[in-house]
């Protein structure tokens, strides 16, 4: 079955820098499309970046040029490279597989202080 494993998260200073990983299994993972979301307290969840399998990249407006999206097809992993972080990225922050229904891991909290 698929499984998605998100790790990373932690408590950083505003400014600081995380790198989030997701571990996948269950599924071809070189041939999926990949995304990472996330959800702040009484906020809808977002979308905040998304590879295809090919490894092209789409990012909300509010991360573009400080976050990156990567995959390693060898370690069926995808990353979410965060950087001068701010207060308002403070989230869950969840991996998903796009395809058919969706498949969703359990989010790794991040939490960023002013």
């Amino acid at each position: 079955q698929v499984q998605l494993v998100e790790s990373g998260g932690g408590l950083v200073q505003a400014g600081g820098s995380l790198r989030l990983s997701c571990a996948a299994s269950g599924f071809i993972f070189s041939i999926a499309d990949m995304a990472w979301y996330r959800q702040a307290p009484g906020k809808q969840r977002e979308l905040v970046a998304q590879i295809t399998r090919g490894g092209s990249t789409n990012y909300a407006d509010s991360v573009k040029g400080r976050f990156a999206i990567s995959r390693d097809n060898a370690k069926n992993t995808v990353y979410l490279q965060m950087n001068s972080l701010k207060p308002e990225d403070t989230a869950v922050y969840y991996c998903k597989l796009t395809a058919g229904p969706g498949y969703w891991g359990q989010g790794t909290q991040v939490t960023v202080s002013s």
